[in-house]
């Protein structure tokens, strides 16, 4: 009986998606697909890999950007790891630009150019795990494979009304998603869900009433759909600290250093500091006069607080650091660095006036 309601409800979904797709830059309509629109394979996957955990606000205009600068799979892998790095700043995961990087180079070197058209030669690519081999082979081949995202995971879990906690219903809720996949346009399918996601079974205040799943929804029936999908409460995380040295040379060069490539910000411009614990050691980048600044930039990531102090020193022209080197004045651009290297720039610009 489920299997059935299953079947009516993926019809009825693609219904609903063929008028109400979200216009996103990187997606091909209902409309044009029908009328023969080829969906690029390496725009999906640039999308794919920049979504993974970041919004679409935030995802819009740096896809556009990268297009304009890298427009074909070939014209990235030939691209500097520093320039890539730069216009990936201010999205997070940073792993993710170097696995971009790595995948394109293996796309272009390995398969001519053309990105494989089954999950399971995706999954062998850099960077690319079974949901983004999923979304690229359903959405770029129309592959009926099973994609699930955060608003897919949410509509199954009230859809077929699960009461197991994420994250240990994962493989309950994958085995259901399989279940609304169809035959037919699996590719607008798995862009349907996750419109419906988010736009309709939102996290709170779902409106059921527009709902085109409404008649099968399980969840909706028990009167819990709001309620799910049950997390597992997450344990505190814990702060760490640091301190970050801002050094400006008398003719206006300002010290930065690219971190190293693994671990956290790998590969990314920043200034010189700490490493991030519970008591950091002090670690200037070379002798100066250091002078703290009030406040402290605070940022958080996946797993832990951070909280930096952040020491300010102006030195003559012939200064030598022990690390990094000086960008003149007129060549640094803020937006090339993470959001936390961004926030003691703020700090340390707004309370000096001119640095």
């Amino acid at each position: 009986m489920r299997d059935e309601i299953a079947s009516k409800a993926g019809t009825a979904l693609l219904d609903w998606y063929d008028v109400h797709a979200r216009d996103l830059p990187w997606r091909v309509s209902p409309l044009a697909r029908r009328d023969g629109a080829v969906t690029d394979p390496y725009r999906v996957w640039l999308s794919e890999v920049m979504l993974q955990q970041t919004t679409v606000a935030a995802v819009r205009e740096k896809y556009l950007r990268f297009l304009v600068l890298w427009p074909t799979v070939e014209a990235l892998a030939a691209a500097e790891d520093s320039d890539v790095m730069a216009e990936w700043a201010g999205l997070g995961y940073y792993a993710r630009a170097r696995n971009l990087l790595k995948c394109a180079r293996a796309v272009a070197n390995d398969h001519g150019g053309q990105f494989p058209d089954q999950a399971d030669a995706l999954r062998d690519l850099p960077g690319i795990g079974p949901y983004t081999a999923a979304a690229i082979a359903a959405i770029a081949f129309d592959r009926p494979e099973t994609v699930v995202d955060g608003n897919v995971e949410r509509v199954v879990a009230r859809f077929f009304d699960v009461d197991t906690p994420l994250p240990a219903a994962k493989p309950e809720l994958t085995r259901l998603a399989g279940r609304l996949t169809p035959a037919r346009r699996p590719g607008d399918h798995a862009q349907a869900m996750m419109d419906l996601g988010a736009t309709i079974c939102t996290p709170t205040s779902p409106a059921c009433g527009i709902c085109p799943l409404i008649a099968g929804c399980a969840g909706r029936a028990t009167g819990r759909a709001a309620e799910l999908p049950r997390k597992t409460p997450k344990k505190p995380k814990p702060i760490r600290q640091g301190i970050a040295y801002v050094v400006r040379r008398s003719d206006g060069a300002l010290l930065l250093e690219t971190r190293p490539d693994r671990g956290l910000l790998g590969g990314m411009l920043g200034w010189p500091g700490t490493e991030w614990n519970d008591a950091p050691s002090p670690a200037p980048p070379l002798e100066a006069d250091w002078r703290p600044l009030g406040g402290e930039v605070r940022h958080t990531f996946t797993h832990f607080h951070l909280r930096l102090a952040v020491l300010l020193a102006e030195v003559p022209a012939d200064a030598l650091p022990d690390r990094g080197s000086f960008v003149d004045r007129h060549e640094f651009r803020p937006s090339s660095l993470p959001t936390v290297m961004r926030k003691v720039w703020d700090l340390a610009s707004g309370q000096t006036g001119r640095i």
